[in-house]
């Protein structure tokens, strides 16, 4: 035994410390991952039948709403389409503020437009961000099919048909997963990308290999297409990293938001549900009630319509029959206190309720209001730096295919991808800041230009417009006498 053992047992025996017994705890996930991607994907289509059918079949027993209720019940199910507005708008966010794509050099330049003319770049990375902050991650496939287009083809597949190969940290292959059919049988192909290769691996049912030609739409394709570059023909992507799946990401709608989903749905269900049943109804006196002219029969009631309970006739010296009509009395503060809560626990973390056009803090200040958008922003930014760092990735990866594909040798390429300043101010606020700062005799002309117009207008535009305000102002030749003469 050391001697700092000795010491140590020698503390425990003259304190009396008894070691604590060693415990195992055992935890069962609530869902395997493919069945987290299924639910939100659900909760993004927004389908209350398949909702509703997916919680009941899933039986976790948490008791939520869409779990509970009863498929004939006399609730009316009801789904927000919170989901699908909050991952629509921080796209859009994202990517109609893409600024152009830069790549050094002529001729690069000239071969990314090429490219660009069979493929709508903003639609591709718009369509990547939904999925990705859907379904957690995915990755950019980029293959070539000359028959479909002369230049390479990029597709985004989500986390559902991917899967990767990490080695220390260091990805190896991002694995593509299809499912193809052929003569009543089911094959699952895999489209293995690596560094400098493409192996298309196709298996039956029983997980074992079997020829591509089986699938008569993929007997063309070769097991396995080498090519040089040293880059892999993928990209993957995701904007959090999950804390229960290594190497992979997380979804908006996780770590709890379903939950939160789930709740907002039944505070508008049940306030809806109280709605129709809070309708005015009619206490009428048998010998009021309308009647059919043809045969007397009562007239048919409908439940959206004039509905009314039968009270009996009066009688001798009673009061003479009369109509009643009575309304029950809805807590509607308590429905909206009850909706503007599960509503913030929904945005918490992910967007400002300003962003998606709901004012639910009427008495609040407008600083209040400016802070709170300041959690779009940080959903922004995290994004755009994931964005950022992948899409030169794949632009460079889409030229070296071009490259491939044309028989040259792939070259290196500078690519840079920028994003705009979110939440800029209007045209009109840019001019009365811009002429203020030139009063005030801080900013020069060309900086005036570029504040105003920014990446709308190219260099050439600008610097046009820069000698135009200078031959006004008499200083064509450049000099000036103060800075601010410029809109003096």
């Amino acid at each position: 035994m050391k001697l700092g053992e000795r010491v140590k047992a020698m503390l425990q025996n003259w304190l009396n410390i008894v070691p604590a017994v060693g415990q195992s705890v055992v935890l069962q996930e609530k869902l395997p991952r493919e069945i987290e991607v299924l639910r939100s994907q659900l909760w993004y289509r927004g389908d209350a039948a398949e909702l509703r059918q997916f919680f009941h079949q899933i039986g976790d027993g948490s008791g939520g709403f869409w779990a509970s209720v009863p498929g004939k019940s006399g609730i009316r199910k009801i789904h927000s389409g919170l989901p699908a507005i909050i991952a629509d708008t921080l796209a859009y966010i994202v990517y109609s503020d893409m600024d152009d794509i830069q790549v050094d050099g002529t001729a690069e330049t000239e071969a990314l437009e090429e490219i660009q003319e069979h493929m709508d770049f903003t639609q591709l990375v718009g369509s990547a961000i939904v999925e990705a902050l859907i379904t957690g991650d995915g990755a950019f496939k980029v293959s070539v099919d000359t028959a479909l287009s002369p230049t390479p083809v990029v597709e985004f597949w989500g986390a559902d048909r991917v899967s990767y190969d990490y080695a220390r940290g260091i990805l190896r292959e991002v694995v593509f997963h299809s499912v193809h059919e052929a003569k009543n049988r089911t094959y699952h192909l895999e489209e293995r990308y690596g560094i400098g290769y493409v192996d298309n691996i196709l298996m039956d049912n029983s997980g074992h290999q079997v020829e591509l030609a089986c699938v008569p739409a993929l007997a063309g394709i070769p097991p396995r297409v080498e090519f040089s570059g040293g880059y892999i023909m993928a990209v993957p992507l995701r904007f959090y990293d999950s804390k229960k799946y290594p190497n992979r990401g997380k979804s908006i709608f996780d770590g709890g938001k379903s939950d939160c989903f789930d709740a907002l749905d039944e505070v508008i269900s049940q306030w809806w549900d109280a709605i129709r049943a809070g309708r005015v109804t009619k206490y009428i006196p048998s010998d009021m009630i309308p009647r059919s002219p043809d045969d007397g029969s009562l007239q048919r009631v409908n439940s959206f319509g004039c509905e009314f309970i039968e009270l009996a006739p009066s009688l001798g010296d009673e009061r003479p029959s009369q109509i009643q009509v009575v309304q029950p009395d809805i807590k509607y503060d308590a429905f909206v206190s009850s909706y503007t809560n599960c509503l913030l626990m929904c945005l918490q973390g992910l967007v400002s309720p300003a962003t998606l056009g709901i004012d639910v803090g009427k008495m609040q200040s407008a600083d209040a209001q400016r802070e709170k958008k300041d959690v779009t922003g940080n959903t922004r930014n995290t994004i755009t730096a994931a964005l950022e760092k992948a899409l030169p990735e794949l632009v460079s990866a889409v030229l070296k295919t071009y490259d491939n594909m044309q028989g040259k040798a792939p070259e290196e390429y500078e690519v840079s991808v920028d994003f705009g300043e979110y939440g800029a101010p209007d045209f009109d606020s840019r001019v009365e800041t811009v002429g203020k700062a030139s009063t005030y005799g801080i900013m020069s002309v060309e900086t005036q230009v570029e504040e105003l117009w920014g990446s709308s207008k190219d260099e050439a535009w600008k610097s046009s417009e820069v000698q135009r305000i200078m031959q006004e102002k008499g200083l064509a030749d450049g000099s000036t006498s103060a800075v601010g003469d410029e809109f003096a």
